[in-house]
Parts: structure tokens; sequence; C-alpha cells
């Protein structure tokens, strides 16, 4: 076996060391970036986004989120995830998601083929309320709520995944929130 001397080592371990410092600069300049435009909201998203946002004239957060818990609950939403410190709530309920029209049409194109044809039977509906104080002395409180729902048919397999952006619901919502917010605000007088 050849011997190698000390210069040699160092020489040669230099050189790989340079080699790794080359071979990451190519993958960093591989790395590919994310245009600007990506970034940016469309006119439909921020549109959907006013209407599931209300500001509430008060700073206490904590009432805020808990007046919205009750709100979920009175609905019939299970709180499924409750985190104050970041002002989250996470609820969901079960429906059903069974339409007339749909087994109707179901059973005909069975009667007509003889394969049965699932319809959508369940139906998983989720709320999301997240709370942020706003303005230069945080004495507005921001509330952004979402609905979603998650639709099984009678084989088991998800038909539908969906937010809901029917601006009926978040506008009964919120009304409802006021309410509640309002009479709060009264009891403590």
């Amino acid at each position: 076996m050849p011997h190698v001397s000390e210069r040699q080592k160092t020489i040669f371990l230099n050189l790989q060391y340079l080699f790794l410092l080359a071979l990451s600069f190519a993958f960093v300049g591989c790395h590919p970036r994310i245009p600007l435009e990506a970034l940016r909201l469309d006119t439909e998203s921020l549109k959907q986004r006013q209407i599931q946002t209300r500001v509430f004239q008060t700073d206490d957060e904590a009432k805020v989120l808990t007046a919205c818990a009750a709100l979920l609950q009175d609905t019939g939403f299970n709180i499924d995830e409750s985190e104050t410190k970041l002002g989250v709530i996470v609820g969901s309920k079960d429906r059903s998601a069974v339409s007339t029209g749909q087994v109707v049409g179901s059973v005909f194109v069975a009667l007509l083929t003889g394969i049965p044809v699932p319809w959508d039977k369940n139906q998983k509906m989720r709320a999301c309320v997240i709370t942020k104080p706003i303005g230069e002395e945080k004495r507005n409180i921001a509330v952004r709520v979402t609905f979603q729902r998650i639709v099984w048919n009678t084989e088991g397999k998800v038909t539908r995944r969906e937010g809901l952006t029917d601006p009926k619901i978040y506008q009964e919502f919120f009304e409802k929130l006021s309410k509640s917010l309002f009479l709060e605000a009264q009891e403590s007088l």
C-alpha cells in the first residue's frame, strides 16, 4: 500500500470540501422561485374573505371567542379544538346528505342497467373561527369564520370536499354573533 503524505491528505480533503461546496451552490441555484403573482389573492378570494370577516369594537378577545364558541354550539357544532391564546376555534357536526332527487336517479339507473349507483349519504360540516386584535391600539377584534363540508356516499367514499361560499350563511352567523356580544355588553352594565 503506497504511503500518503500529510500534504496529500490535506489536498485531498480540501478538494472534497470544494466539491461539496460547489455541489451545494448548484442545488441552491436550481431552486425554483415562487412567482409574486402566486402570492397575491385574486378578486374572488378577496371578496370571499370580506364575506367571512367582521370587525367588532371591543378589545376583549376572550369574550369574543367565548361568544363564538357558544354560537357554534347553539347551532349544533361540537367544539373539536380551541386555542384561546391563538384565537382559534374549530367545530364540526354530522348531518345527512341524502337528496331525494339523487336517490331516485340512482334507483332509476340501477333498474335500467342492473348496476347499483351510490348516492350521497353523510356529510361533516366544519367551522373554523379565527380572531385577531387589530388597529394601532388593538381596540378592535377581527373575526373570520369559514365553513366547509365533506360528503360521503353509500359506499363510504368521499364525493365532495368543499368550502361553503353562500353569503347568507356568513351573514346569519355574524348577525347572531353581534346580538350575542351586544347582549353580553348590556348584561355587564
